[in-house]
């Protein structure tokens, strides 16, 4: 039981535990035998503690409200995702590309792949992979990275070795076999 509302005080606020009640409680009998006084000491310490626990707490609420926010930010690039794909996609082609170093295979009409072929398309990734129009997937990207998967035209930047003797002859990237 505490014996002074101090005590009490600091109980009820959950800046010392049972434990340490006791012992300042001890202390102070000790210091009221012996004539010392540490109380200017003892509510210093607290002030200390109570301002690092406003700290934490500080702290621990700016990166809630950091996670918070970037939830926000993935549902609503998935709700725009899902808003402006491109509709009735499938079709007899496979188109293949890679995903977390994983080739994944969807199934597009011709249409949809001389779009993709040309780079107006880009892939994007959702449950179901969604196909998206260039400008949109541009927008995506620069709110948040990782949404995008196959960007034609990222790949158009090899450069051919000047000594290479088949520089002439091209191999095209949407060759079939």
């Amino acid at each position: 039981m505490v014996k002074n509302a101090l005590q009490a005080q600091l109980l009820k606020a959950g800046l010392v535990d049972s434990k340490k009640a006791k012992k300042l409680s001890k202390q102070a009998q000790h210091e009221q035998r012996t004539g010392q006084d540490h109380k200017a000491e003892l509510m210093a310490d607290l002030e200390k503690n109570k301002q690092s626990k406003q700290q934490k707490d500080i702290e621990l609420n700016a990166e809630k409200q950091k996670k918070i926010e970037e939830k926000t930010l993935k549902a609503n690039i998935q709700q725009m995702i899902q808003q402006h794909k491109i509709e009735k996609t499938e079709g007899d082609i496979a188109y293949q590309f890679v995903d977390d170093q994983k080739i994944k295979k969807i199934y597009i009409n011709q249409q949809v792949y001389n779009a993709l072929v040309a780079g107006s398309l880009v892939i994007a990734k959702t449950t179901p992979y969604a196909l998206l129009a260039k400008a949109l997937a541009e927008r995506i990207d620069q709110k948040m990275q990782g949404f995008i998967l196959w960007n034609k035209s990222e790949d158009n930047t090899l450069t051919t070795d000047e000594n290479d003797p088949y520089a002439a002859y091209v191999i095209p990237d949407d060759l079939m076999w």
